[in-house]
Parts: C-alpha cells; structure tokens; sequence
C-alpha cells in the first residue's frame, strides 16, 4: 500500500488520542493521530515521526492537514539505530486486503485450492471480520490485527486491553468449529522483528483467547511488513509463542 504524499516532522505531545502537536518544517502543527491506541514508547518528545500531508484538508472538511502515520523508534536503545514503524491503525487491512490477492497469501494454501468472492467487512454472529473469502466451496474468514508494540526485537499485541480482541478471537474459534477455515493475521508493522507474544502484563485474556482459537483451528498467522515513509506490505512470516497454560 501506498500514500500519496508523506513528509516529516518532531513530535512535541498528545494532549488527547486522537491529535497530536508536531513541528513541522519550524512551525507547530496540530496533526490527526490515525491510532487511538496508547503508543506511549513510540509517541516520545523529539521523536521523528512520518506524516501523511492532505493539500486539500479545507475542501474536503477535514479539520488537520496532517496525519502521523509512522515514527522512528531508539532500537537498542542508540539514537544511531533506529526502527521505522508505520502506526496507522487502517494500514494493516490495506496490506492485508493486497496480500491476499497476492502470491503471499496463495502460497500458504494447497496447489489445488483457489480464493474467490473475496470482500470486506462481512458479518458473523456478533462480530464483523475484516475479511470474507472463499478456499475452493469452503468459505473463510480472517481477522488483521495491527501490531506496533515492539521489545528487543519481540512484537507484542495488545498495547491497551481490548475486550473486542478477545469477541473476536471467540467468535473465529466459534466459526472454525462449526466449519469454516479461519484465519488470524496479526500484521507486525516494522521489520527487524523475531517473534511475537501476546502481550500478558497488558491484557492476559487476550493471550488466552489466542490460545483458544488455536486449539479451535483458527490458523493464527504473524507477519512483518516491510515499511517505507510512503508505503507498507506484508512481508515474511514471524513465529508466535503463545501462553503454556490458559483458562
């Protein structure tokens, strides 16, 4: 996925979730922050961070010029290495949706299986998942999750309890027992990475519910992206270590 304009600027705080105060070429901008979750290790003072710019904000209604869609994060802690992470929340199902009608995803099914009928946003019991598509006469599901929560080199999801993580993960068990192939995709959105865990001190029951879906044959999937200041893609499978032991 691509963005049609990017430029750069310092970030200097987040009075709330959903803006945050950047300098931008020497003058303080207020910018929309396409994440509502906390990014507290990414949104430092002085961080550098990737912004979408909008030359038409006043036509269009919108109250910022700017996004922030990305940031250099201190890896190691050394200003000298740094990790570019994109942390736009509606990223991940853009790559998600090209990945899928790509060779990346066709890879991972049998030469006979073929996708087809894919679409967005489709209904199912309670929940809504990302994605609806077809393997052969089978229909299937998938869930993307967007993952910026990074610790020497270890990707970690949630970075705020999410009770509608767990609806989700419960609701894909639920479906993958009653017979439908499903699939959790937790997009790492950086390279660099070794692993994912669940991130248990944050929210636990999002690790178990992980753990349940697998024993539910939801195939959970990790993959890191390749990220550039204007572009993201899904790029290489990432292990995933869940919990040994879960409710």
């Amino acid at each position: 996925m691509k963005y049609e304009s990017v430029t750069e600027g310092i970030f200097l705080s987040r009075p709330n979730r959903f803006i945050a105060h950047v300098m931008i070429n020497g003058r303080e901008e207020i910018c929309h922050v396409k994440n509502t979750g906390r990014c507290r290790e990414l949104l430092i003072p002085g961080a550098r961070l990737i912004l979408e710019y909008h030359p038409n904000a006043a036509k269009t209604g919108r109250k910022t010029c700017y996004d922030v869609i990305g940031v250099y994060k201190e890896h190691g802690g050394s200003r000298d290495e740094t990790l570019l992470i994109n942390m736009d929340s509606q990223a991940p199902n853009q790559a998600a949706w090209e990945w899928l009608q790509s060779d990346g995803f066709h890879a991972l099914l049998p030469k006979d299986v073929t996708i087809t009928q894919l679409c967005r946003e489709v209904s199912y019991g309670n929940s809504r998942f990302d994605f609806s598509f077809f393997l052969n006469d089978r229909q299937a599901f998938m869930e993307v999750k967007g993952v910026t929560l990074e610790h020497h080199g270890i990707a970690s999801f949630p970075d705020a309890p999410t009770e509608r993580g767990v609806k989700h993960l419960d609701e894909l068990a639920a479906a993958s027992q009653k017979g439908f192939a499903c699939y959790l995709l937790l997009a790492i959105q950086m390279k660099g990475i070794t692993g994912f865990i669940p991130n248990m001190e944050t929210h636990p029951e999002f690790g178990y519910a992980l753990s349940r879906a697998k024993t539910a044959g939801v195939t959970l999937l990790a993959y890191d992206c390749l990220v550039g200041k204007d572009s993201m893609d899904i790029h290489s499978p990432i292990s995933i270590t869940l919990p040994s032991v879960y409710p």
